[in-house]
């Protein structure tokens, strides 16, 4: 099994559409490398915000192979609605060579079922043996993966070695408390940017995976960094650490609404990146208030970010 990669920081990468409204396989290996550049650990490819309802297997597992063919370090997202489909992009994964699974429960089909989800685990962790593994846990999928469950996965898939945590400070906690705890070889993920600074500081994360990066990664990069150093016991870091996740709020809690993937691609849009104006549904757009409110904190934040990270110190060390 390969070494644990489930460290630092990765953003989830959305899928950009070409104007027939199909993956744009060039774009999206394009921002893979962008990111891997930038100072991310890997990326993760395709959970929620790479749209995994909307895209055919095939055309994952396309884009999946891109990624790793050009060398970008890849997390695969095994959401399905049946577990048949989440076998076979594990199975892809590990065939291809990605680096990592994000292991995400079953939806609709028996998802409250502790017995169901059980099963699902197993069999995706069973199709990559050699692949480390993290389960996906979000109050989104309405399930909710408990130490007991976790640990029974563990003794028997060593290569889950990790926990997301997509929910919040309660849900860290309970990660951090009775999970990761528990075995100092277990990885805990913060999976929302709205609780990093929690994540890291209260709950011994060691990584973050990122909505809000794709767009502005040097801050979120930044976040990261200073969370690590709060956590670590200094004291300029915690304050800068808060400063910038008050600064970060409202474009961090993009990440946990319905439209997230609408509201970051819009900002990649606004960087310039046209390849993200379009979505897979002709009809699923920003409403003109929702348009302008995420461009007036755009706006804001950048220019609040300028001006404090112009201050020195343990901002500069750690950009």
């Amino acid at each position: 099994m390969s070494k644990n990669v489930f460290t630092g920081t990765m953003p989830a990468l959305m899928t950009p559409c070409k104007a027939d409204r199909t993956p744009d396989y060039d774009a999206l290996v394009r921002k893979g490398h962008e990111m891997i550049a930038a100072g991310m650990s890997a990326v993760v490819y395709c959970g929620s915000m790479g749209d995994w309802p909307l895209l055919t297997d095939a055309e994952r597992m396309t884009g999946v192979k891109r990624l790793v063919d050009a060398g970008v370090p890849v997390v695969v997202g095994t959401g399905a609605i049946n577990s048949k489909s989440a076998v076979a992009h594990a199975a892809h994964a590990q065939k291809v060579g990605a680096v990592g699974l994000m292991v995400i429960p079953r939806v609709l089909s028996r998802g409250a079922s502790a017995a169901a989800q059980e099963n699902h685990f197993k069999a995706i962790l069973t199709a990559a043996p050699d692949v480390p593994a993290i389960i996906y846990n979000s109050p989104v999928y309405g399930f909710a993966t408990k130490a007991d469950l976790f640990f029974a996965l563990r003794a028997a898939h060593p290569n889950l070695i990790g926990f997301k945590e997509f929910g919040g400070k309660d849900d860290l906690r309970y990660a951090a408390e009775h999970i990761t705890s528990r075995d100092d070889q277990v990885t805990l993920m913060v999976g929302v940017d709205t609780e990093v600074y929690h994540g890291f500081v209260n709950c011994g994360a060691t990584g973050s995976i990122t909505g809000i990066g794709t767009a502005l990664p040097k801050e979120a990069l930044l976040l990261a960094a200073l969370s690590q150093k709060a956590a670590d016991g200094n004291a300029e870091a915690r304050v800068r650490a808060l400063e910038l996740e008050e600064a970060f709020g409202v474009l961090a809690s993009f990440d946990e609404g319905t439209d997230l993937v609408l509201y970051y691609k819009h900002l990649l849009v606004l960087n310039g990146e046209e390849e993200y104006r379009l979505h897979f549904v002709e009809t699923d757009a920003l409403s003109d208030a929702q348009r302008r409110y995420c461009e007036a904190h755009y706006t804001q934040f950048r220019a609040w970010f300028a001006d404090w990270s112009a201050q020195g110190g343990i901002i500069a060390q750690c950009m």
